[in-house]
């Protein structure tokens, strides 16, 4: 009796197919992609993207220089005084809840993680202020080993225009992009959106005419309204962003 010839492995689909080729043009209009957030441990990366939300990275740069050379590790920081964290950042947004995260974050290490930082996504997604999103950062940028896809506002927008996901909710974009790419560009692929969302397809006014990937991106020249919130949501959505702030900054 003759052997069956076992069937071929099946490779990637067309659209996986085509976002890999999209996102290879992208890595390389975009080479020095990476995570711009100073640190010198995985502590302190997680820290700063804590730090991060709602806050630009250059505006968290500013201020951890100094929170880490007075606080450089866990249980340095464990052992703060939340006033005195709170005026070491004062300077970004949110600044009384981020510090009483990451003070909290800091003790919950020591208590339970021998001080050092988790490296699976449902320890870190139990430490205070931290979601899928920081998780993501920092087991892909001080592990090497991302869980997922890191969804921001650039990688949403971006995700949205390229074709690469028809969803809106950030939890249903990562799922959509896992399933495009290898687990060994899901890291890099998280970096090289964000850049390209900073220097080329803006939230506003996208520059589609200097485009690298223009000729491949389904939204080229129309892309304004896609993957951004409506005008009255957004208009709406200001006064509550406005209020979480001060109610944060009363506590």
């Amino acid at each position: 009796m003759t052997e069956r010839a076992r069937p071929a492995p099946r490779g990637p689909s067309k659209a996986a197919t085509a976002a890999r080729s999209l996102f290879a043009r992208l890595k390389a209009a975009h080479p020095d992609a990476r995570c711009e957030l100073e640190h010198a441990s995985p502590f302190q990366l997680l820290v700063a993207t804590v730090l991060s939300a709602q806050t630009t990275d250059v505006q968290v740069n500013k201020v951890t220089p100094d929170l880490f050379a007075r606080w450089p590790d866990a249980p340095a920081l464990a052992a703060a005084e939340g006033a005195e964290v709170e005026a070491a950042i004062s300077r970004i947004g949110m600044f009384r809840q981020k510090a009483k995260n990451v003070v909290a974050l800091s003790r919950k290490l020591v208590a339970e993680h021998g001080a050092e930082v988790p490296r699976t996504m449902d320890a870190l997604v139990e430490l205070p202020g931290v979601g899928r999103k920081t998780a993501n950062v920092v087991l892909g940028v001080a592990f090497g080993a991302p869980e997922g896809v890191v969804v921001d506002t650039h990688v949403q927008r971006l995700a949205q225009r390229l074709g690469l996901t028809r969803a809106a909710e950030p939890v249903a974009i990562e799922r959509d992009l896992v399933a495009l790419f290898p687990r060994s560009s899901w890291d890099a692929l998280g970096h090289v959106l964000i850049f390209h969302g900073r220097r080329v397809c803006f939230a506003r006014k996208p520059a589609c005419s200097t485009c690298p990937v223009a000729d491949a991106c389904p939204s080229a020249f129309r892309a304004e309204q896609i993957g951004r919130k409506p005008k009255r949501a957004r208009a709406a959505a200001q006064p509550a962003r406005k209020r979480a702030t001060r109610a944060s900054q009363a506590e």
